[in-house]
């Protein structure tokens, strides 16, 4: 079987010797702004994935094994280090996107709430975004805070692919049965979500094959209004969680909205 190029999928079917699928326009990926402001985003042209998770669960090592690099998405020993969009160039008319952790409580309180209204605009309206996948930390996974974020974005029609990340540190069958767990929740009934490790690379052929789907076409697809984003939704998250909104136990990252 020949070998794959840098602009092919590499996606053997010799069963007995697989060749890694491997996105290649991740390899090329560069760092092209930070963003604190909603004007400041590039044209809302082409395809974006979004990355999102609480700090200190592996977002930026996920990014950086993703593009095959050691330091393009910087990796801070200080969680919450991460206090903008960050935006990184792919091929023309694609971008992956970093969102800024949350639910580090050491993040001054003004800070947090800069993020609400950026944040909000972008899950929002954001027409060029495909999907956000969410990195968990498959050994404390699912907080409140994660809970919030998957409920906005449903509201908003946005697709969810969660990350179980750190699947290395359980043995198979315990991370297997942490992901069973979790698909049998009901307010994750329809979410997609996978083992992942930033570390050993588990998992990465499956995340790699979804952004591929992705962002493989900068054509126009579905757009948020039509997808329901200007469409009001019940919260079946309960009153006080229709949108991200502080809490005295856990309000680190502010999005107030009525879904």
């Amino acid at each position: 079987m020949p070998e794959p190029t840098d602009d092919d999928y590499a996606l053997s079917m010799n069963h007995t010797n697989p060749t890694p699928f491997r996105f290649a326009p991740l390899r090329r990926a560069s760092f092209r702004l930070s963003v604190t402001q909603a004007g400041q985003l590039p044209p809302d042209d082409g395809a974006e994935v979004a990355i999102a998770g609480r700090s200190n669960v592996g977002k930026s090592s996920t990014i950086n094994m993703l593009t095959e690099r050691r330091a393009l998405a910087r990796v801070s020993r200080t969680p919450g280090r991460t206090q903008a969009i960050n935006v990184f160039d792919l091929d023309p008319g694609q971008r992956l996107i970093d969102l800024p952790g949350y639910g580090y409580a050491k993040v001054p309180e003004a800070l947090r709430r800069s993020w609400g209204p950026l944040l909000e605009q972008y899950l929002r309206r954001r027409s060029s975004l495909r999907a956000l996948i969410l990195v968990m930390d498959i050994r404390h996974p699912y907080s409140p805070h994660d809970a919030d974020l998957i409920g906005f974005a449903a509201g908003c029609g946005r697709p969810v692919h969660v990350l179980l990340n750190k699947a290395d540190k359980l043995s198979r069958g315990a991370a297997l049965q942490e992901m069973a767990r979790l698909r049998r929740m009901p307010e994750l009934q329809g979410v997609a979500m996978q083992l992942f490790s930033a570390q050993t690379g588990q998992g990465l052929d499956e995340l790699h094959q979804h952004l591929a789907g992705w962002l493989g076409s900068a054509e126009a697809k579905e757009t948020p209004t039509d997808a329901g984003v200007n469409k009001p939704k019940k919260s079946s998250y309960g009153p006080g969680r229709a949108g991200m909104a502080p809490s005295g136990d856990h309000g680190d990252w502010v999005i107030c909205a009525t879904i």
